[in-house]
């Protein structure tokens, strides 16, 4: 009988590259949010995989950028130190890209952790051009394993699974088996929020919003009451979101609850406010408030 295998995975990669889509894959459960815009993760999520001889603990981290201002700042450091704690990375990148670009081949190359390449969307593109791609990672000499696969259709998990495997250290389970993460719900719902936010605004708004959870109260018999602040960074922002007559908010605040309510498997009531706090992305203060630093 093969020996148990745990340990923890850092996934990593450029915005958009399906990364959170992959950890919500392995994992079998939507843990990390997931929209069509760029630099939707914010944060490290955990998510956990439990099989009869493994368990793999997912970190899914934010893109990797050249950041601008200190949200970003403390974006990367949160990807970086993932990386750096992690028994192995899997660096996810889009097969219709030619591999890392000048930016994270470094950040790679100086880890001290085994890699493998996770070439994702291969079901978007013809199977002529999988062999080019994969020679291409596999020229970069620090991957040691190239693996096609699709996050969103799961052509190729098992195998890449089982190179993890082959990496990871014998040992038992890190967590209880039935855990999917080490999160509270209260940190879901406020990501089911700002989710919303980001599907239902353009431009630069959905970036300027933190989501923070005011009230979590559990009502036996009644349902949970959910209060929340939607901190935008001007008050130009803020009458955007909340719309003529509440209905952009009132909108947001019902495909939330709807989601928040199918996530924890009982009803809710919602309540959403907005907030202006200027400059929140680049000030320390805020950063540390709202848990980045």
């Amino acid at each position: 009988m093969n020996a148990f295998k745990s340990g923890t995975v850092a996934i990593a990669g450029k915005p958009n590259a399906g990364k959170s889509t992959l950890m919500n894959a392995l994992v079998g459960a939507e843990l990390s949010i997931v929209t069509y815009k760029p630099q939707t993760t914010r944060r490290r999520v955990l998510g956990i995989r439990t099989a009869e001889d493994h368990q793999i603990v997912f970190l899914d981290t934010p893109g990797l950028i050249e950041p601008s201002y200190a949200l970003q700042t403390a974006m990367m450091k949160t990807a970086r130190e993932s990386m750096e704690a992690a028994e192995a990375v899997v660096w996810m990148t889009d097969v219709s890209e030619s591999g890392p670009d000048a930016f994270c081949v470094p950040a790679l190359k100086g880890l001290n952790v085994p890699a493998l390449a996770a070439l994702n969307k291969i079901d978007k593109v013809a199977a002529d051009a999988l062999p080019p791609a994969v020679e291409r990672l596999k020229g970069l000499g620090i991957f040691r394993e190239v693996i096609p696969v699709s996050a969103a259709k799961g052509d190729g998990l098992d195998r890449l699974v089982q190179c993890l495997l082959g990496i990871l250290p014998a040992g038992g389970p890190l967590y209880p088996e039935d855990s999917l993460s080490d999160e509270p719900e209260r940190f879901f719902v406020s990501e089911i929020i700002r989710k919303q936010v980001l599907l239902r605004y353009r431009e630069e708004i959905p970036y300027s919003c933190e989501v923070r959870i005011e009230a979590f109260e559990e009502r036996p018999g009644r349902k949970d009451r959910i209060a929340a602040v939607v901190f935008t960074e001007h008050e130009s922002q803020k009458g955007i979101l909340i719309g003529r007559a509440g209905e952009a908010l009132k909108a947001v605040g019902q495909a939330s609850r709807r989601e928040i309510e199918a996530f924890l498997g009982r009803p809710v009531y919602l309540e959403l406010f907005v907030k202006v706090r200027p400059k929140w992305r680049r000030s320390p203060g805020s950063l540390r408030e709202f848990g980045y630093t």
